[in-house]
């Protein structure tokens, strides 16, 4: 069986529906993969994503590396057993870390040296130890270590990223893998087109098996998101998943896929689920104004999550106003649901070829935030 195959795609847009095989069972395409970055998504139990739908996650090598540690993780079975989830899991490589912890990090031509946001030990993370950490941790997908640049970033910077990136890159898909080990290439390029074609037409040519999109959703504004995707995909193989890296917003997740995107990852469902804030398919909305203060409607109507059918929005502000945990954690499970639910109806709308349509009508209806008025963000 291939490792990809494309089942169906839209007439009119690049958006496609696939199956991806792991080696932890089957991930069906276009797909919203939740943030586990410490081997936990935030709050929420591997139950209650299985429940929800969810066929993968996502772990961090360099902080699951920094604690509790691989040694740890290896000797507990790995990554899977430790944290309890028989599904598939994808590892980011570090490499975003790069950007995001700059302040704690040098780059050289071997890789970064760290200074631990834990304890503020040196840790040296490069192309090789990544793919070695990776490995022992048995993630299904495990991504190549990488140089990902902030925004804005001039044009000899990123050049010297691209240089490290391919140059690591080359590295990792000869790195010894675990069984079934898928591993995928990272695209950089910041908003350069010449750089974005060069790094991933040399990507392609190692052969790995998937390609992601990096260096978007660093600080940019979306239509610049929306460029370096529209940089980056023409050049990566048609038969191989395209994973564009941190990127969450709802109607983001839609024009990408319309874009000939396949995964995407981010923390905004579960960040904001945990500052009180729901995703509905008319937009998000701040579940502790005055308004819901008696609102006896669930958070979404028509939402089949446990939240939505057991507790109103009156209790879970009144939960939210009173530090419960429970509250948080309902709002969570919420934003979970509605963000794969968006994903299978897309899928669905791609295979029954009424992806247009159902585009249109998403975004006819879908603000990002909804207006103070109707949100009681007032009171």
């Amino acid at each position: 069986m291939k490792v990809f195959e494309l089942e169906g795609k839209d007439p009119d847009t690049e958006a496609r529906a696939g199956r991806l095989q792991t080696a932890h069972g089957l991930v069906e395409t276009p797909v919203f993969m939740p943030v586990g970055t410490q081997g936990s998504v935030k709050g929420i139990s591997p139950l209650e994503l299985t429940e929800t739908g969810y066929q993968v996650v996502l772990g961090n090598t360099f902080h699951l590396n920094d604690r509790p540690g691989t040694d740890l993780i290896e000797r507990a079975g790995g990554l899977h057993r430790f944290m309890g989830w028989d599904r598939a899991i994808l590892t980011d490589s570090g490499g975003y870390q790069v950007f995001s912890l700059a302040r704690l990090n040098r780059v050289d031509v071997d890789g970064v040296t760290f200074q631990s946001p834990v304890d503020g030990r040196t840790l040296f993370l490069g192309p090789r130890e990544s793919m070695n950490i990776q490995r022992r941790l048995g993630s299904d997908i495990a991504m190549v270590f990488d140089e990902c640049p902030p925004h804005p970033c001039d044009r000899e910077y990123a050049c010297q990223a691209v240089d490290r990136t391919l140059a690591w890159a080359a590295l990792c898909v000869r790195e010894p893998r675990a069984d079934g080990q898928l591993v995928f290439g990272i695209v950089q390029g910041s908003t350069y087109d010449e750089l974005r074609k060069r790094c991933a037409c040399e990507l392609v040519e190692m052969a790995f098996d998937g390609y992601a999109v990096g260096g978007v959703s660093v600080g940019e504004s979306e239509s610049m998101i929306y460029e370096g995707v529209d940089l980056t995909v023409p050049y990566l193989p048609a038969d191989k998943p395209r994973y564009a890296m941190g990127i969450g917003e709802p109607a983001q997740l839609v024009e990408l896929v319309a874009r000939g995107v396949d995964m995407f990852d981010c923390v905004m469902p579960t960040r904001m689920g945990r500052n009180g804030t729901a995703f509905t398919r008319e937009g998000r909305y701040p579940v502790k104004a005055g308004k819901y203060k008696e609102d006896p409607r669930p958070l979404e109507e028509g939402c089949s999550c446990y939240a939505c059918r057991h507790f109103t929005r009156a209790y879970i502000r009144h939960l939210l106003h009173a530090n419960e945990m429970l509250g948080m954690r309902l709002v969570t499970l919420h934003n979970l649901q509605m963000f794969y639910d968006l994903m299978a109806d897309i899928r669905r709308a791609i295979l029954g070829q009424s992806f247009g349509e159902f585009r249109m009508e998403f975004n006819r209806v879908y603000r990002p935030l909804l207006d103070a008025k109707e949100t009681g963000i007032e009171s």
